[in-house]
């Protein structure tokens, strides 16, 4: 699986030739990995119209039916006694309750966790995409996405926020509790900046870079170790794909964290905004 995620985001060559030892002269450059693999604006698989189709736009298309068919088989009929695919749902549905709304808002926290279990799996299952045979490719790397769900966090705690406190929202999100005023007068800018403007930026680059970062390392070293195969570059190959191997085991551990981070920072967002104000 590791060689192959390389190919996933279009950059491994398999030119036998093209090899450390090779004869051809072609270095690491030529097929390495780089942040093009992750351009798909000149590369519609179809088009609508004008729009030209991207690979990543039907993925998020692909990820949404397959959220909205499971959960659907899983609670369209629940039963008294869970079995099967509602066990699992219930499961997942408990995690996101009491892990993270609660453990951030309290039971106020309740009416919003069906966002919040939306966004955690649907973050995740943008992310696992980049091991799934045949797609190889993590969506939550093209940052418009992740910006995309972030401005929906935005949008979600700001309503929360001024529904609850109306305009003295812009004390709860400016004024914090038990400061001087003399050092208020230089932290509310900060702060109104920070809490309005610079989280939504934080929240989707945080997503982006990690999977940006991480698929294309495991890109490189499957490419690498291609590249260093032959007899006399044995050895090195074998270092590569095992790094391949290690950062793949590693890279899945991370897309569940990032998605565990997003819906977490979400529901802290949330929490502020539904606290009363000092």
């Amino acid at each position: 699986m590791s060689l192959s995620l390389a190919a996933g985001v279009g950059a491994l060559r398999t030119d036998s030739s093209c090899h450390l030892f090779g004869s051809n002269g072609c270095g690491f450059s030529h097929d390495a990995p780089g942040s093009e693999d992750f351009d798909f604006s000149n590369r519609p698989w179809f088009h609508i119209g004008s729009y030209g189709v991207t690979k990543p736009v039907v993925l998020v298309v692909l990820i949404a039916v397959v959220m909205i068919a499971f959960f659907w088989a899983a609670f369209n009929k629940p039963k008294m006694v869970p079995r099967g695919i509602q066990n699992i749902g219930e499961v997942a549905y408990l995690f996101v309750r009491d892990r993270m709304a609660r453990d951030s808002m309290g039971k106020q926290g309740d009416k919003y966790v069906p966002f919040l279990f939306s966004l955690f799996f649907f973050v995740w299952l943008m992310n696992v995409m980049s091991f799934v045979p045949g797609i190889q490719f993590p969506v939550s790397s093209v940052y418009a996405f992740p910006l995309a769900l972030a401005i929906m966090v935005w949008l979600t705690y700001m309503y929360a926020g001024f529904r609850r406190h109306g305009l003295g929202y812009f004390r709860v999100l400016g004024v914090p509790s038990g400061v001087p005023l003399g050092i208020l007068v230089i932290l509310t800018p900060i702060e109104l900046l920070s809490n309005i403007f610079i989280r939504p930026f934080t929240l989707g680059i945080r997503l982006f870079a990690n999977m940006f970062a991480g698929h294309l390392l495991v890109a490189t070293f499957a490419a690498g170790a291609w590249y260093m195969f032959s007899v006399k570059g044995i050895i090195f190959s074998g270092a590569s794909f095992t790094m391949a191997i290690v950062m793949t085991a590693f890279e899945l551990f991370i897309q569940a964290l990032q998605a565990y981070i997003f819906v977490m920072l979400t529901a802290s967002y949330l929490a502020g905004a539904l606290e009363e104000a000092h």
